[in-house]
């Protein structure tokens, strides 16, 4: 792992004169980095390239800034802004149409990388959207502590669901019963079959899985979803790091039972940030949502922040914080 340092102007390059200079206040660690670190064929999203500063590609890497220079007319110097930046202490943005103004200031800052940001309108496409839950139906989270699983399980119970999540630690499963209101948690790292712990946790069967782990963790899923199941795919972590991905055994069941199983990339719904926030930010207010966060101070402990996102070592959302405002 290298740390490349350089010196730039801040000012607005020619170049760029339709864009805006950015101060980087807070990043996002996001485990979609990951599959952009080896040969990108066929993805939604441009691979790293090495020795590169991260390139603003169709979608970029994440963080809130405030705008030092502006050349667009939607943005003026002061503006406070999320959305696709790089892993820099300063940005030129030279695709503003990617970044959100921020509006609502009485919140932190940092929410925009996780609630308020990707993360956040990640777990309300996916359930709301893609599932659209039901009262009284039963909604299983992988990965529920993390940015986007903390957030599926409260907006599921405040739908009236009966949630359980599943989690890499014991500190992470008393997080998911005591902090995010889960009806039940377990530690996955803990159980030899996971199949059968999904049976005893959902002896009914599971209506809504949101999915952010793949592999065998699927594999189970598919064998305890009840009849008309929806699945709506958000990552698969466990296979990020792997060579050769595992297979699913269990497909027959999406015939079977009916099941629609989709994936979703979050940045084909922005148009639907107006009305996440018109849910969301309330319900922050008046306390019914609560967000936890694990921070990591400074540009140079960034990596670290990474890949212990592949370790399970954050608790909550993974933010790098840059700068003060």
């Amino acid at each position: 792992m290298s740390i490349a340092v350089g010196e730039i102007n801040l000012k607005l390059p020619e170049s760029a004169a339709a864009g805006v200079l950015l101060k980087n206040l807070y990043l996002s660690c996001d485990p979609y980095m990951r599959p952009r670190m080896r040969n990108s064929s066929g993805s939604y999203v441009g691979a790293f390239q090495p020795g590169s500063v991260s390139p603003l590609l169709s979608l970029s890497l994440y963080g809130v800034a405030k705008v030092l220079e502006s050349g667009h007319p939607n943005f003026e110097k002061g503006d406070l802004v999320w959305g696709s930046t790089g892993w820099e202490e300063y940005t030129v943005s030279t695709e503003p149409g990617q970044l959100f103004k921020i509006q609502h200031k009485d919140v932190p800052l940092s929410y925009y990388t996780g609630i308020l940001g990707m993360p956040g309108m990640t777990a309300y496409v996916g359930l709301y959207e893609l599932c659209s839950p039901k009262k009284g139906e039963y909604v299983y989270v992988s990965a529920a502590s993390g940015a986007v699983g903390q957030l599926v399980g409260q907006f599921a119970k405040l739908a009236g669901c009966y949630v359980v999540g599943s989690a890499g630690s014991q500190e992470k499963v008393d997080l998911l019963k005591n902090k995010f209101g889960f009806d039940e948690a377990f530690n996955y790292k803990e159980e030899q079959d996971l199949a059968a712990a999904l049976k005893r946790y959902f002896p009914q069967g599971i209506d809504i899985y949101f999915e952010n782990v793949g592999g065998k963790m699927l594999d189970a899923v598919l064998g305890n979803m009840r009849l008309r199941g929806r699945i709506a795919v958000c990552g698969m972590i466990s296979q990020y790091n792997l060579e050769s991905p595992e297979g699913v055994h269990n497909l027959a069941s999406l015939i079977m039972n009916r099941i629609r199983m989709e994936g979703f990339i979050v940045s084909d719904h922005y148009h639907l940030y107006p009305k996440y926030l018109e849910m969301v930010v309330p319900k922050i207010k008046e306390g019914k949502i609560v967000y936890v966060e694990d921070t990591a101070e400074g540009l140079d402990n960034a990596p670290a922040a990474l890949v212990g996102l592949f370790y399970g070592r954050n608790v909550g959302k993974q933010v790098v914080k840059v700068a003060d405002d």
